[in-house]
């Protein structure tokens, strides 16, 4: 048996893999990769590397064995993404794997953003498989990761108007990845999960201004006047939508439910935005 990661040397992947470390032996885990250059230091540490490709099926087979845990972390990669998860799926159904997980989206039944993973869920449901649905929000690391031109420019910019986030670490959303994939009891369950506090990005742009001593403030912008900054820094008009859409759902509220099942199944709190800034601005 095996506790198998997919995309094992992504963000979200390779702090699975790291954190599955701390609890199993380098031997029960898989990393599925792409490169497996990219994998060395995990394959120097015992752990297994299968070279596949969620694009290419015929890749996917003899991956997986009875009796494996298989994480599926979903696509970056918007074009064709469902299929790309029916690969894994059907590679995994036909080993008779005994648990499969996947990092959906919070709200994945109800969000107009999740149409994606809400066609994944219902399909692993259909596949007779035992299964965890890790219905992730919002990374801090969304923000923190590009504060390059908030610095800059001394400002927060985003079209979310008042709207609040309750975002967490992308460390907390693997702790909890590996809590399913170690634990007992989840088959059948799809986590809500989220940070324990929402913030607004009134609220971050002050936290950002106490943390570099310098005056940041938070200009709320309209959808269009976002898609063109997102355009303009280079993202394509497809990637830009998504993330304006985002945006909109934040406006709404629909992204500031805090349930607590995050923090429930990593048994700590969840990492505040603050916590991430400081780490942000120290890197």
């Amino acid at each position: 048996m095996s506790i198998v990661v997919t995309g094992a040397t992504g963000n979200l992947g390779r702090l699975v893999v790291e954190g599955l470390l701390e609890k199993v032996p380098a031997d029960q885990v898989t990393a599925v990769v792409r490169s497996a250059e990219k994998a060395a230091d995990l394959a120097g540490r015992g752990v297994r590397i299968a070279v596949a490709d969620y694009t290419a099926p015929e890749t996917l087979h003899g991956l997986f064995s009875t009796g494996d845990k298989v994480l599926l972390v979903s696509s970056p990669e918007f074009e064709g993404r469902f299929g790309k998860h029916r690969a894994v799926l059907d590679a995994a159904r036909a080993a008779g794997v005994a648990l499969f997980a996947y990092t959906s989206a919070l709200s994945a039944l109800s969000s107009s953003l999740a149409d994606d993973h809400r066609e994944t869920e219902a399909a692993i449901i259909a596949s007779g498989l035992p299964y965890v649905l890790l219905r992730n929000g919002w990374y801090n690391e969304n923000y923190t990761e590009q504060l390059a031109p908030v610095l800059e420019y001394g400002v927060v910019t985003q079209a979310a108007g008042e709207g609040r986030v309750a975002a967490a670490a992308r460390a907390d959303y693997a702790a909890a990845a590996v809590a399913v994939l170690t634990g007992e009891g989840h088959e059948g369950r799809a986590y809500e999960l989220s940070g324990d506090t929402a913030f607004g990005f009134a609220d971050y742009a002050a936290e950002l201004s106490r943390q570099t001593g310098r005056e940041i403030g938070y200009n709320a912008v309209s959808a269009e006047a976002f898609t063109g900054i997102l355009t303009g820094a280079g993202l394509s008009a497809q990637v830009a939508a998504i993330l304006v859409d985002v945006e909109a759902s934040i406006a709404k509220g629909e992204m500031a439910g805090t349930p607590g099942e995050l923090s429930r199944l990593i048994g700590r709190s969840t990492t505040p935005i603050g916590d991430s800034i400081t780490v942000a601005l120290k890197n």
